[in-house]
């Protein structure tokens, strides 16, 4: 049984050291990519109805942030998460979406234990044929919405001249599909586990 633990253990070590090599990476293309970003703090678009696809190791993570939470802001997660799961009994549709249960106050209770995905939005993903993908948010005047024309689909030259920026608006490849690619854990010594939405992970007994 300790060993299980042990190695459970080191396995999130080392999940830890790609994120911190995976931020560092993002960190750089979003200083580069500054001109076209408009996150801020408050801005919480990216937390709201959507499905959240997680793994098993981002979970464990994610799960240590909410117990290194106050007693008062975990048990607002705790009812954040019941009231979604009663939503989701009911719902008849193919995808059910829903806000986050750790998004209190438009804020992310658990930034630095937040998954991949939420780490990578903003910046524009790189298709096969070189085209631009861009956040969803571009298309609600947030980022890149500065340089993307809308109706034609893609970045307007003029509008990046008129910025003056240093780096041109580029695509990442940034795809959730690619930075969970189970390569890339054992190239880090550890597994990504099994994948699903995020509030799916509750429904499992004891995950809250």
């Amino acid at each position: 049984m300790a060993a299980f633990f042990i190695k459970k253990l080191t396995m999130l070590e080392n999940y830890i050291k790609y994120l911190n090599f995976l931020d560092g990476k993002l960190s750089k293309f979003f200083t580069e990519q500054k001109p076209y970003i408009f996150c801020k703090e408050g801005c919480s678009r990216c937390c709201k109805h959507a499905q959240f696809p997680y793994t098993s190791i981002e979970m464990t993570y994610l799960l240590t942030g909410l117990l290194n939470l106050d007693r008062e802001t975990r048990n607002i997660v705790t009812q954040n998460v019941v009231k979604i799961l009663e939503e989701e009994s009911s719902f008849e549709g193919e995808k059910f979406r829903y806000d986050c249960p750790f998004l209190i106050q438009d804020s992310c209770s658990v930034y630095q234990y937040r998954g991949i995905l939420c780490r990578t939005f903003g910046l524009p993903a790189q298709a096969n044929d070189g085209a631009l993908l861009m956040p969803f948010c571009c298309y609600e005047g947030l980022n890149y919405s500065n340089v993307f024309d809308i109706d034609k689909n893609k970045v307007s030259e003029v509008k990046v001249k008129a910025v003056n920026s240093e780096f041109e608006p580029c695509g990442f490849n940034i795809s959730y599909e690619y930075l969970t690619n189970p390569d890339i854990g054992r190239e880090f010594n550890f597994s990504f586990g099994e994948r699903k939405p995020l509030i799916y992970w509750f429904k499992q007994k004891g995950k809250y």
